[in-house]
């Protein structure tokens, strides 16, 4: 189909220089950050908005576009389009970049100038892309990055702590895509984080977290085990957390889903090849991110929970469900290695202590290994019609619940140790499950915990008898 813009209508970003007036610039949108606001040192006790992003016309050639102005013209401008679609610049302003300043925050482009928007002059107009040129929809999948000049996960794993605050480019394929979880900072600024988990052909496993809302809402779109993407200015970072390394998104990131370059077609044959026999699904679920707790609504009773594993038998498939109980046994003032064990950084399944070894990972290389210590607590749940023995409560989770970091807990004397337990034992709480037909596991069912905090004694009261189908 014949394009409707043709290109030679618009200035090139090669040949942007700041004499030039009434412009007209179109390109596809490779990259875009929040919006946020500002206090007006002119107008004190107002405040000043601002977003940017990144445009690109040809292969060898993008900028970077910012816009200033009030919340009412910039939130709508930011939300009338996004990171993929052609936009129309009309009348922006040009001006030169200063590189070294601006390209600590903002994506490095080879142009030596930026286009500023102005709210009385300037114009953004979304293209369809039925209009636009082909050649100009496929750069999205062309990395700002040379193809060949990537970390893999395993080069970052193995070098640990030299690359600690390092910012790098990665190529990964994307295992999984969590839900976004929303939360308010202690000056009541509300934020959100999203974890994807990463893998190649040299590593199982390894985080990468986006903070803000335009790389949240791209992450969205990746198909798990079906994407690949090249990553350019990703920061690296030691996870203390988690004793590994993991890797951020930043307002200098841009993210190329599905690149078209030899490398990322490798992986993604490495990826459909490896799909029905990934050995890493055979793993622990610890690395993993858990169910969104919101679409678990069944609230059971334990016997009820008993009754509906039995009727369950034969099948496969998890099963979900909140319980109002007691946590009747937690043995965390006994000996560490109960409560804490390695695991690998790699797949998360636990390290074996006499050999100090992945048996999973070990059957994919003799490659380098990383561990980290994690919880692993075994709990009893129970309420007024009886008891689920040998609860796993792992990870950071465990944190979560126990409210203390596993480094915290091993710094911990025995006493505070039992005067910890002693919070939790028979205090009435909200417990998420998620349960598993098992029969290496004792009575049969493998339950984990997804999340246990104290419960609302009027909530609690309101549910005791359960209601989830049975």
């Amino acid at each position: 189909m014949a394009s409707s813009f043709a290109l030679k209508n618009f200035t090139a970003l090669s040949d942007l220089h700041p004499n030039m007036a009434n412009l007209k610039i179109i390109g596809i949108v490779i990259g875009k950050t929040d919006v946020k606001g500002f206090p007006d040192r002119k107008n004190i006790g107002s405040e000043r908005y601002t977003f940017s992003f990144t445009i690109r016309d040809s292969p060898d050639h993008f900028v970077n576009v910012s816009s200033w102005g009030s919340e009412d013209y910039i939130r709508p401008l930011s939300e009338s389009f996004k990171v993929g679609e052609c936009v129309i610049i009309e009348n922006p302003l040009i001006q030169r970049k200063e590189t070294e300043r601006e390209e600590k925050f903002s994506p490095a482009t080879p142009s030596n100038w930026k286009l500023l928007l102005s709210e009385n002059h300037s114009m953004v107009k979304v293209c369809s892309p039925y209009e636009v040129d082909t050649k100009l929809l496929s750069l999205i999948h062309l990395p700002v990055k040379e193809s060949r000049d990537y970390y893999s996960l395993a080069d970052i794993v193995a070098n640990g702590h030299s690359l600690d605050g390092r910012i790098i480019n990665v190529l990964a394929a994307v295992r999984s895509v969590g839900e976004p979880k929303y939360f308010t900072t202690s000056d009541r600024r509300k934020g959100q984080r999203c974890e994807v988990k990463l893998f190649d052909e040299t590593e199982p496993s390894f985080t990468m977290t986006c903070w803000d809302n335009e790389s949240i809402l791209l992450a969205q779109s990746w198909m798990p085990r079906e994407t690949v993407i090249f990553a350019s200015d990703v920061r690296i970072n030691f996870n203390k957390f988690q004793n590994c390394m993991a890797a951020t998104v930043i307002s200098k990131t841009i993210i190329t889903t599905n690149p078209d370059t030899p490398e990322a077609n490798i992986l993604l044959n490495y990826v459909r090849e490896n799909k029905e026999t990934d050995v890493a699904d055979e793993t622990d679920s610890y690395l993993r991110e858990s169910i969104n707790l919101n679409s678990v609504v069944d609230v059971y009773t334990v016997e009820q929970l008993k009754v509906k594993a039995l009727r369950n038998e034969g099948k496969a498939d998890p099963f979900y469900g909140i319980l109002y109980a007691y946590i009747s046994t937690l043995n965390i003032d006994d000996e560490i290695t109960k409560v804490v064990r390695n695991r690998c950084s790699g797949c998360g399944y636990i390290v074996n202590e006499a050999s100090n070894t992945c048996t999973i990972c070990d059957k994919d290389s003799s490659r380098l290994q990383s561990f980290f210590l994690g919880f692993d607590v075994l709990v009893d749940l129970t309420d007024h019609t009886g008891t689920l023995h040998s609860c796993s409560l792992t990870g950071s989770i465990a944190e979560g619940t126990l409210g203390c970091t596993i480094n915290e807990f091993l710094a911990m004397t025995s006493e505070q140790k039992t005067k910890l337990k002693w919070q939790f034992l028979l205090e009435r709480s909200k417990i998420y499950v998620k349960l598993i037909l098992s029969h290496r596991a004792r009575g049969g069912l493998k339950v984990s915990i997804l999340s246990c905090k104290l419960a609302d004694p009027t909530e609690a009261s309101r549910n005791l008898a359960g209601q989830g189908h049975t």
